[in-house]
């Protein structure tokens, strides 16, 4: 892949993204309206964006604090190989699992190898929704730890570009490591 040059109106509306969306109905025809583009155009240069892997991830960070969420909890679980993709899509498909995603296991120390995040007002109402997991998914016998947060931080958005600047498609990790 090559560096995509980037128009001014491009440039424009990474520098609006960058600020995160707007909380409204329609965020893309709200940020078309803040630049003078079209809703249509908005999501033509996103998608253009994201093709030509300037934009790889584009996401919410949900701030659970400021939402009444004081209790959270990564849950690391030790899974079979042979079981983990059925294990991780009935995990994920709970509302109150933010994040659920396998990551390599590092031993002898670290034996995890799929993570959870669940959210929860105290840390009772955590241990609930663990405990429901653990009961509707069949994790019984799974070994694994609750990590509960101690401090939260800073939670921000994407960084793509400055104004003229190009920018380089997202490399995956063998692309970066090689």
């Amino acid at each position: 892949m090559h560096p995509l040059k980037l128009d001014d109106r491009d440039r424009a509306l990474v520098a609006l993204i960058q600020k995160g969306l707007p909380l409204v109905p329609r965020p893309y025809a709200e940020l078309g309206r803040r630049i003078g583009m079209a809703e249509d155009e908005v999501m033509q240069r996103m998608d253009k964006l994201r093709l030509s892997g300037a934009i790889k991830r584009f996401g919410v960070i949900v701030r659970h604090r400021e939402l009444g969420y004081r209790a959270n909890a990564m849950v690391v679980w030790d899974v079979p190989e042979a079981e983990i993709a059925e294990l991780g899509n009935c995990l994920a498909r709970y509302p109150f699992i933010t994040l659920c995603y396998r990551r390599p296991r590092r031993l002898p120390h670290w034996p995890y190898n799929l993570f959870t995040m669940i959210h929860g007002q105290s840390r009772a109402a955590v241990c609930g929704k663990l405990a429901q997991v653990i009961g509707e998914c069949g994790l019984d016998d799974i070994p694994h730890e609750i990590l509960f947060s101690r401090r939260r931080f800073k939670q921000c958005g994407a960084r793509y570009c400055t104004a003229g600047e190009t920018v380089e498609p997202a490399r995956t990790h063998e692309e970066a490591t090689a």
